[in-house]
């Protein structure tokens, strides 16, 4: 049974997600405000498997909260909230969101977006394995990024992205199948997050390096290279 934080400043938000939560037999534990989802992550984070939280929340918003959580783990999130702007999903993902759904939605959509998410951490957790391409090192039991010896911090989506490079180290993958592997077959929002996606990516594992690993093959899709050694 997966755990889920679900943060919201409404109390009829919290009662009906709640209870379609727990019909999905999901654990729930709830919080009001930002600092009370802060604390509850503090105490019970070994013990969580999802937090969804809501952008405006008294005491201390949710993006703070993220970027509290994301200096500790990565712990999946998923941002709700009633803002729609572009630059709020930007801000919410450069923050660390691993999904983001805006209000009024349907819980359909909400409950087939925590299928994915999980799947994909459960499957990440019982992969013991270590990956290495160059001077990258992906550690899928510490559940930790290495480049050059530096850790690098990835949210969730990041994590599964790259880990599905390095198991197709040198092969060209392409959108729809980065689509598949990391968002699943059931995702029906816009292709293009693969590529807002990777652009994370890279700034996390190629920026400070001195020699770029992720690849683009143009009007194909993306390729883990190390073109030192072609």
């Amino acid at each position: 049974m997966a755990k889920i934080l679900l943060v919201d400043d409404e109390a009829s938000v919290i009662d009906f997600l709640q209870q379609e939560l727990t019909f999905e037999d999901y654990e729930v534990v709830t919080a009001l405000d930002g600092q009370q989802a802060y604390d509850i992550y503090t105490e019970q984070k070994d013990s969580l498997d999802l937090v969804i939280l809501d952008w405006m929340l008294p005491k201390m918003d949710g993006l703070e909260v993220l970027r509290r959580i994301r200096k500790h783990d990565t712990l999946p999130v998923i941002m709700m909230t009633a803002r729609d702007y572009v630059g709020d999903k930007v801000a919410g993902l450069d923050g660390g969101a691993d999904d983001y759904i805006t209000k009024p939605f349907d819980t359909e959509e909400l409950l087939a977006r925590i299928r994915v998410i999980l799947r994909h951490a459960d499957q990440t957790k019982h992969t013991q394995a270590v990956y290495q391409f160059a001077d990258l090192e992906l550690d899928t039991k510490a559940r930790q990024v290495h480049r050059n010896h530096h850790l690098i911090q990835l949210t969730q989506r990041e994590y599964d992205l790259l880990l599905t490079l390095m198991q197709h180290a040198g092969e060209t993958l392409s959108r729809d199948e980065l689509l598949d592997e990391v968002w699943g077959i059931d995702f029906d929002g816009q292709p293009n997050i693969v590529d807002v996606y990777v652009r994370y990516l890279r700034h996390k594992v190629d920026t400070e390096a001195d020699r770029k690993l992720i690849h683009t093959v143009r009007g194909v899709g993306y390729c883990l290279r190390d073109d030192a050694h072609v």
